[in-house]
Order: C-alpha cells, then structure tokens, then sequence
C-alpha cells in the first residue's frame, strides 16, 4: 500500500491506516545501516582554533584590532632595525615581478604570422603594436594579453595564444626582477608605519592588537621552523609607558589559556627596535603541562626607531608566535604536523573510522534480486543445521523475466547445510578486523547480560590463549552487524541477477574457505587497508563457510 492509499484509508479506518504505515518504513542498504553509516561533525583547525581565543582574550582586555601592513619596503626596516638591518633582510622574502619588455613587430614576425595562415595588414599591425605598448606600460593586465591580441588580429582565443609563444617569444623567456619590497618577516614593521598614522588620529592611550602571518626565509623547514607563521601582538601607546605593563598584559593574557604563574626573563637576543634591556621573555607555568614553558617577548620601543617614524609618544610592544603556543596547548612537537596535517601528520583511524571504510562488494541491483537476497537468507539461517545429504527451495517462479529455480543443497554425507564459520559476526577491535564465531560471541555477551549467573573467568577459559583478541573484540570492540552469511546471500543473488540477465546455463554457486574479505563478498576501502599493513594490524576472517546454491534456468 503506498502513502496515498494509507492516507485514503485514514479518514475511514485510522487504526488500520496507522499501522499499515509502518509498512512504508524501507530498509536500508547494508553498507547505510548503523554503526557503519556516521556522520561525520566537522573540525576546525588547531591554529584557528588558537588565533580564535587570541582575538577574544585581546578584545576582552580592551585591545582594538588592527590589520598591519603586510608588503614591507626595505628601507623601514633599516629605520626600525639600524646595523641590525642587513641580518633581518637576509631572511625576508623580496618581492619580484616579470618586467614589461619593449615587444617590436618587424618584417620576420609579420612574415612568421602570414606563414601560419593568419591574415595580416597595416591596420591589424598597428592594433598589434598598441596592445603590446598598452602591455609596456601597465595599462593592460597580463590577464588580458591573449585576449586582446587575440582581438587585434580577429582571431580566436586558442589562436591568439599560439601566435604569443611562437612569434613572440621573449615573453615567455622573462625571468623575475626583485624590487625593494619585501614580505613582513616581523609584525614590529608593520606596526610602525600603522603608529605613524595611528598617533596623528587617534587620543592615547592607544591599546591595539594584531594577528596575522608574517614570513621568514628559513634554511629550511623542520620540526620548529616554517617559512610562515602567525604573529599575534600588541601594542600600548601613551606618554608613559612601562615595563610593568607588558608583565601585567603577558598574565592576563596567558591566564585566558590556563597558565597560573610567571617568569620574565631579559632576552639575550637584544633587538635594535626595543630600547636596552627593556626586551623580555615570558615563561608560563601550565598546571597540566606541569612545566615552565617560554611563551612571549616584550619590551619598550626605541625611541631612536619611533622617531624615524614622526613618533613622540612611548610604546611597549608584546608579541608571541601563535604556533608556538598551538603548539604547546595540544602537546604537539612538530609544528608542520600542527599547520599542515594533511601533509605530515600520521595518519590515525578508530575502529568506527575502520568500519565505516567496510563495504558489500557485491549487492543486488534490482528489487527481485533485493527479493531473493533475503529469501536465501532466510533458508540459510533456518537450515544451516541441518545434517546432509539435505536440500532445499529458495525460489521457484518468475525473475527478471525468465523461469528460474534457486535452491540451496549439500550433497556430501555428514555434514551441515552451511560450514560452521558461516554466522561469524564481523567486528572491529583496536584497528583489527575479525570474524567471531557465534557460539563464542554468544557466549561472551552472556556475562554482560547475566553477570550474576555467568563467571567472566570461565568464559575467557573457554577462548583459545591464542584468540584472546576475540573476548576484548566482543567487549570493547565495533560490531559491524555483518555476519558472513549476510554478505554472501548479497553476492549469490548478484551473480544469479547477472547470470539470468547475461542467458546463461544452469549455474552452481559454491563457496568454501573465507581466507580473505573478498572470500565473504566484502571489500575495504584502501585508506583503511594502507592504514591497517601500515600499523600491522590483523584481517582474521578466516573460517570453512561452505554453502552451495544451485541455479536452474527453465
């Protein structure tokens, strides 16, 4: 009955209409069923996480924000470093950008057009030379080049394009020219051009922050050095500042994120923008970490810098590395793991991770087939018992058409329909994959339903010493509500969609030792696969799960 009838129904017989509702209920497909079907909750980034608790403790403080000039010319960093200038430099990154030549157009390249088929005249020439002087001096974006030389030509795009690289190229031979510009490698730089203008705008005192990348030209990148990092610092400007301040911003601060005591430190590095034996180091004590752990710098600008800069008021600045303290929050001792875990970070799954990753390899494509799947489920969890010579119908009629029979026999003497490994129940256990016999699984979930009546000692007793894995599996571990049987009744009605669609024979279907997934119709997917070789963990699915079906095509 679909919805419409029941909806029919209801004004009439509600009770009945109720309860035929429950028919509408579909089952799902096994590899959608619970726990394999999880969906996943999405995670932010540590950093982001860390820059998001920075911005509040700085706002909660009474910081403003601000965003900091990121492009940094080389002469402010001599004004802010003096002598130190030449060693900061050499590990900025200097901006380059690919010069604008002067592109002629001479008799060989208009010949080079005419020889590649494109019609060419004085008119489509001169269009030609006032792109590339447009191009020359700047009024026509690289971006648009192809384009617009496309246009003065009359041709199309792909045409355009191929001219550019043969007739033209000394385009494409341009090599970068450096400027004086470089990449922030402190914040410090960014915030004396933003003071410069901050002061002449602004009452003091001035209380600001900032957190933002900044960019150092390491040697090279390892477990403590990348090549960008976050900076998140601040900023008192008044007519008097001190020392204290920065100890008493470097608490309040830090206390946002659980450090309970302080040390300050003098800094041995001695930068030339700070004032003499103004600049500091903060060490924090972390009651979890249970150590003393440096967190920021501080210290008193020049005045010597700050005047470079129109700047007469007094400023301390105090700055940490968001990294730095990401890092020491989540116990992390490889920052690219922290900034890059797609690319570093080991790759970690939990046993609801692994069963979510195992799939049916083989399934039914139509209803019939969905149809005779659990009709050959059904015959074989009613008969796998019983002792052989035995057989039994699982389907006689109509399928996809044609007249079939599917039964279900064992023609050898003193046997079972089915092997004893056929109900082994899969389940997931410390990155391992098992199939646990029914009788053991039966037997272990009694303690947990009878506690009173059933020793756990004897129990265990019972396992084999070297299957023990199996009792902590039923316990602890993820059942994946596949048993062997399951997934095969899937395959067998697959194969027999197949071999009725393709008009083949009469067909027998026999399956014998599970030595692999495979051999019980399930796949895994190949993350797990690489991450369970990887770890060394085990795929026991290993049992006798003789079962034969037999088709026959009338």
């Amino acid at each position: 009955m679909d919805k419409k009838k029941i909806i029919k129904l209801a004004k009439k017989d509600f009770e009945r209409a109720w309860v035929e509702s429950g028919n509408l209920v579909k089952k799902s497909h096994p590899d959608k069923e619970y726990p394999r079907l999880k969906y996943e909750i999405g995670k932010s980034h540590i950093l982001n996480d860390t820059i998001a608790m920075l911005r509040e403790a700085y706002l909660r403080l009474g910081f403003s924000e601000a965003v900091n000039p990121l492009f940094i010319d080389k002469n402010d960093v001599y004004k802010q470093f003096g002598p130190e200038a030449p060693a900061v430099l050499d590990r900025c990154f200097y901006l380059a950008g690919l010069p604008r030549p002067d592109i002629g157009i001479g008799v060989d390249k208009i010949n080079y057009i005419k020889k590649l088929g494109k019609d060419i005249n004085d008119e489509k020439i001169a269009k030609l030379q006032e792109v590339f002087r447009g191009y020359k001096k700047g009024y026509l974006d690289g971006d648009d080049l192809v384009l617009k030389v496309s246009e003065a030509l009359e041709i199309d795009n792909e045409e355009g394009l191929s001219i550019l690289e043969k007739v033209f190229p000394e385009i494409k031979d341009l090599m970068p020219i450096a400027s004086n510009t470089t990449l922030r490698s402190h914040m410090t730089s960014g915030w004396f051009i933003s003071l410069e203008k901050m002061v002449k705008k602004s009452k003091t005192p001035l209380k600001m922050f900032s957190i933002d990348r900044c960019f150092r030209r390491e040697q090279k990148e390892d477990s403590s050095h990348l090549m960008t990092y976050h900076s998140a610092s601040c900023v008192i400007v008044d007519d008097e500042v001190t020392l204290d301040m920065g100890k008493a911003i470097s608490e309040a601060l830090l206390e946002y994120f659980g450090f309970s005591k302080f040390k300050f430190v003098p800094d041995e590095k001695k930068s030339k923008y700070y004032i003499p034996e103004t600049q500091t180091e903060v060490y924090g004590y972390h009651p979890k970490l249970n150590e003393w752990v440096e967190i920021a710098t501080f210290g008193l600008y020049s005045p010597i810098a700050l005047s470079k800069y129109g700047i007469e008021k007094e400023v301390m600045n105090l700055g940490l590395g968001v990294e730095r303290i990401a890092m020491v929050l989540n116990q992390i001792n490889d920052v690219r793991n922290l900034v890059y875990p797609q690319l570093y970070q080991k790759l970690e799954l939990n046993d609801r991770d692994i069963a979510t990753m195992l799939n049916y390899n083989y399934y039914p494509v139509t209803e019939e087939g969905q149809s005779l799947m659990e009709n050959i489920l059904n015959v074989w969890t009613n008969e796998k018992d019983c002792n052989s010579p035995c057989e039994f119908t699982i389907f006689e009629g109509e399928f996809l058409n044609k007249e079939i029979s599917v039964k279900a026999f064992e023609g050898e003497n003193n046997a079972k329909l089915l092997g004893p490994a056929s109900t082994n129940h899969v389940y997931i256990y410390d990155g391992n994959i098992l199939g646990i016999p029914e009788n053991i699984e039966v037997s272990i979930k009694k303690v947990e339903l009878n506690p009173q009546e059933y020793n756990e000692k004897d129990i265990i007793n019972e396992i084999p010493d070297d299957t023990k894995i199996i009792y902590d599996a039923v316990k602890n571990g993820v059942p994946t509500n596949i048993r062997y049987i399951d997934a095969l009744s899937a395959k067998t009605a697959y194969k027999i969609e197949e071999a009725v669609l393709s008009r083949s024979e009469d067909l027998i279907f026999r399956n014998t030792i599970a030595r692999a997934l495979s051999d019980v119709n399930l796949k895994l997917d190949t993350i797990a696969m690489n991450y369970i070789n990887n770890e060394n963990k085990l795929i026991d699915i290993r049992g006798p799960i003789f079962s034969t079906i037999k088709l026959e095509i009338k």
